[in-house]
């Protein structure tokens, strides 16, 4: 007598079954394992191509923002605050591409293998966690060679917030890629137009500008309601002692980013039941 294993979508699509994922965490890992090695493999520089990236990007920050517009920098020095907010925003503009990517991009193996779907987004928190580490070690070897040539930046103990801020950015791709992810299924468009919007988004957040220089007070409502404001900000602030902390604004962020956080989840394991039959 042979013995049939029937497998079938949960009916609730507000359930999340988080103690399943945990029993899949070895499969998370070999994900991680796996992203990080195709990256660098059959590359001449390797790990260094996410070192070169945000440094050329600051340099061109530098020259057209800093040099050519001179826009203020609160007496920061340009290096350093521009890839203070550079570093951030990489990190969750490669959690938030690899979570809109994580149904389409993997159809292949998820119509012929069971696993829990939420773990390729989750490890894109992971994958380009080890990314943000490389460019952090680039930004505080420039940071302490401003600081030691008697720049006029100080740490404070607004630098302790720094794994949260780590934390709300990973929430935060993670929240936005997983509701890419679920329209992306019915919707293709998105996929042309996340790049652009991205980069849309990144100019809407003051990466090469500071927060001070938005001073009415709709247009500033507007700009802490982006979440990627409060970490870039807060994150500067903490290193230069310089900028904006605002606490209301940190609040409002962390509001949002729960906010597209929860129902990203929600929608994402609502339509990862039977994407495949939408396909």
């Amino acid at each position: 007598m042979s013995i049939r294993t029937h497998i079938k979508a949960n009916q609730s699509w507000w359930f999340i079954d988080w103690r399943e994922i945990w029993e899949y965490r070895d499969l998370l890992w070999n994900l991680v394992a796996r992203d990080l090695t195709a990256v660098y493999k059959q590359s001449i520089l390797g790990p260094l191509w996410f070192v070169i990236q945000p440094l050329l990007t600051t340099v061109v920050f530098t020259i057209i923002f800093g040099t050519v517009a001179k826009i203020s920098t609160n007496g920061i020095p340009h290096f350093v605050f521009y890839m203070s907010g550079t570093i951030f925003w990489n990190y969750f503009q490669g959690v938030l591409n690899q979570g809109a990517g994580s149904l389409v991009s993997n159809t292949g193996v998820l119509s012929k293998v069971y696993f829990p779907r939420l773990i390729i987004p989750l490890s894109g928190i992971f994958v380009n966690f080890a990314h943000l580490a490389l460019n952090f070690v680039l930004f505080l070897g420039i940071y302490f060679w401003f600081l030691f040539r008697g720049s006029e930046i100080a740490p404070n103990v607004w630098l302790f917030l720094l794994p949260v801020l780590i934390l709300q950015c990973g929430l935060m791709g993670l929240g936005f890629g997983l509701w890419v992810s679920a329209m992306t299924i019915k919707y293709r468009d998105l996929r042309f137009a996340l790049p652009f919007l991205t980069q849309l988004w990144m100019y809407a957040t003051p990466i090469v500008y500071p927060a001070s220089l938005v001073v009415k007070p709709s247009l500033k409502l507007i700009l802490w309601l982006n979440p990627m404001t409060a970490v870039v900000e807060f994150s500067r602030y903490g290193f230069t002692s310089q900028g904006t902390a605002d606490l209301f604004g940190l609040g409002l962020s962390w509001a949002v980013t729960l906010l597209v956080l929860i129902s990203g989840l929600f929608l994402f394991n609502k339509v990862q039941r039977n994407f495949v039959d939408t396909i």
